[in-house]
């Protein structure tokens, strides 16, 4: 069974920084492989996604804040978050669409407060 694990969320001030972790259960020929969020009240986004080939798709509301990157096996998703802001609250969702299996696989999500 594939399952997507977040975890690394929390309450933050605002500027303050968080890192996410979703660790996959298997490794992936995917299309895609990242981060969406959806905060209070609006429709789900996309926050950064690796989209094959070494390359990296970052929502233009979070570039130059946030990272996106994997360990060596791909096993695990972190995403750096840096100068966050109050809109920036919202429950973070890892995502595979799988190559392999034509599948959109999410996670439960982690739910990232920015406040102070």
């Amino acid at each position: 069974q594939v399952q997507l694990v977040e975890s690394g969320g929390g309450l933050v001030q605002p500027g303050g920084s968080l890192r996410l972790s979703c660790a996959l259960s298997r490794s992936f020929d995917y299309y895609a492989m990242g981060w969406y969020r959806q905060g209070p009240g609006k429709q789900r986004e996309l926050v950064a996604v690796f989209t094959g080939g070494g390359k990296i798709k970052y929502s233009d509301s979070v570039k130059g804040r946030f990272t996106i990157s994997t360990d060596a096996a791909e096993s695990t998703i972190y995403l750096q978050m840096n100068s966050l802001k109050s809109e920036d609250t919202a429950v973070y969702v890892c995502y595979v669409n799988d190559h392999g299996s034509e599948t959109e696989y999410w996670g439960q999500g982690t739910q990232v407060t920015v406040s102070s």
